[in-house]
């Protein structure tokens, strides 16, 4: 029964982490729209619902997929701790260049070391490796669901970040983007 405090621990300590650090970024020059927004935490908020809800009132959604087992809980554990350092140093990586909305700062630089060196989006990769991992703990479909609604809000967030950064640094996020995958290393 340890990983009822483990995972809602990882999750705790990455928020707080996260909440500390959202101060002292660059000013905004230039935010996304309401709707914008809208579009990709709506169907965030609907993942984490998904995953951490004790039961949800979906046909076969809290049915096993995974047997609960030691072993499984431990994989799952592994890579929530490793999703979320990843996200982690991302986001230390970034520094005032971050922000939970797609925004351009005024100053904005193009990070391309560190994390992103290995994929565009390392934040996004660690939060959904993260997710992968608590899901594959808890076992069951909703936690499936969970982390398919969250990659598909990600790639959302991600579609337009890339098309702010193109407009904003132009060929030197071409060549960026030609040479570093966006969320998986070598793949996608």
């Amino acid at each position: 029964m340890f990983y009822r405090i483990l995972f809602p621990s990882l999750w705790a300590a990455f928020i707080v982490f996260w909440i500390v650090m959202a101060r002292g970024g660059k000013a905004v020059a230039e935010r996304e729209s309401l709707y914008s927004r809208v579009s990709h935490y709506a169907p965030l908020a609907v993942a984490i619902y998904l995953l951490v809800a004790p039961r949800v009132p979906l046909p076969l959604m809290n049915d096993r997929f995974a047997p609960l087992s030691l072993e499984l809980v431990q994989v799952g554990a592994a890579l929530t701790l490793v999703g979320v350092a990843f996200a982690i140093w991302a986001r230390i990586w970034i520094a005032g260049n971050w922000s939970s909305d797609v925004t351009l700062k005024r100053d904005h630089e193009l990070i391309v070391g560190g994390p992103y060196a290995f994929v565009r989006h390392p934040i996004y990769t660690g939060i959904l490796v993260a997710l992968v991992g608590t899901g594959l703990a808890v076992g069951e479909w909703r936690a499936a669901l969970a982390v398919i609604v969250a990659g598909l809000a990600y790639w959302r967030k991600l579609t337009i970040e890339e098309a702010a950064m193109r407009r904003q640094f132009g060929d030197a996020y071409v060549r960026y983007a030609e040479r570093t995958r966006a969320l998986v290393p070598f793949v996608l």
